[in-house]
């Protein structure tokens, strides 16, 4: 098959009309008309049916359409692609960011006050690999000591409402949660497997009321009282709320790793290489001062 064969196909099967078809692709219908028959017999099969004056995708056509679009989309994708990957040659710093969002926004304010020529791109897309810097997380014992890569391990509290049911209390073993109603992020999807994880060691799976991509909003639900959640010990600091207790997971171990991960993927990486130093050094900073304060 041909690459132009594949897109007379495919904006055929869209259409299912041949003239519509042939007008769209700036062609005449005789010559698309052959293009297809030329297509099934290289297949050895029907792709299209009459039926009255349109017609309609046989089943090995909806077979070969259905194979064919994603790759399509993929092939279409690569302009863009390779065009994002000229842009990380220029003073932008790209980068995607799962984890500690709120952390990396403040280091970011911070450098550019005396880097005002740097520029930052920021994504959220687990599956990509065009980036300069990536922040994700870890469970505690899944983070690995790649290169050009450094991990902040950090506590994972739970947060409850400050009432009589836990007025009190300083910890608790997860267990006692587990009919409890949890308030949870809906983007943060690694944090999200992460906490899953905890419930599960702890033999319950949890019952989501409300989930946010907001920490915001997740931490205003807890405060009124509407359900319970788990709590990032320095990425998300204390809590300021008067309703809102913090609690120490006894048992079983709920901690991650935020790892922050930088790609040689330039021919001149002094820029990139002199930020991931800098945000390293300020998560680095951030977490002893907050451990020289009284967290709870």
């Amino acid at each position: 098959m041909e690459l132009m064969q594949i897109r007379y196909f495919l904006e055929t099967a869209r259409t299912k009309h041949m003239t519509n078809s042939a007008k769209n692709l700036h062609i005449t219908q005789p010559a698309l008309t052959q293009a297809i028959r030329r297509l099934e017999n290289d297949l050895g099969v029907p792709l299209f049916a009459a039926k009255g004056r349109n017609i309609v995708l046989t089943e090995y056509g909806k077979y070969l359409q259905n194979k064919l679009e994603p790759l399509m989309r993929q092939m279409d994708d690569i302009p863009e692609q390779l065009k994002m990957m000229v842009a990380l040659e220029g003073e932008t710093i790209h980068m995607n960011v799962l984890a500690a969002s709120s952390l990396v926004m403040e280091a970011i304010i911070e450098y550019k006050k005396k880097h005002e020529d740097i520029n930052f791109q920021l994504h959220q897309n687990s599956e990509s690999e065009l980036y300069d810097i990536a922040v994700t997380t870890k469970l505690f014992y899944q983070g690995g000591n790649e290169k050009n890569s450094f991990a902040c391990g950090e506590e994972i509290y739970l947060a409850v409402p400050d009432n009589g049911k836990y007025r009190g209390k300083t910890s608790i073993c997860l267990v006692e949660a587990a009919e409890e109603e949890f308030i949870s992020l809906l983007g943060s999807r690694e944090f999200r497997y992460i906490c899953d994880r905890f419930c599960q060691h702890a033999g319950f799976t949890p019952k989501i009321i409300f989930e946010s991509d907001n920490p915001s909003a997740v931490k205003n639900m807890i405060a009124a009282n509407m359900g319970i959640g788990f709590w990032p010990e320095f990425t998300w600091g204390s809590a300021e709320n008067e309703n809102v207790k913090l609690l120490k997971i006894e048992a079983p171990i709920c901690q991650r790793d935020i790892i922050i991960h930088y790609n040689r993927n330039k021919t001149d990486n002094h820029n990139v290489v002199e930020f991931y130093e800098f945000l390293t050094g300020f998560f680095e900073e951030r977490k002893e001062f907050h451990h020289s304060g009284h967290f709870l």
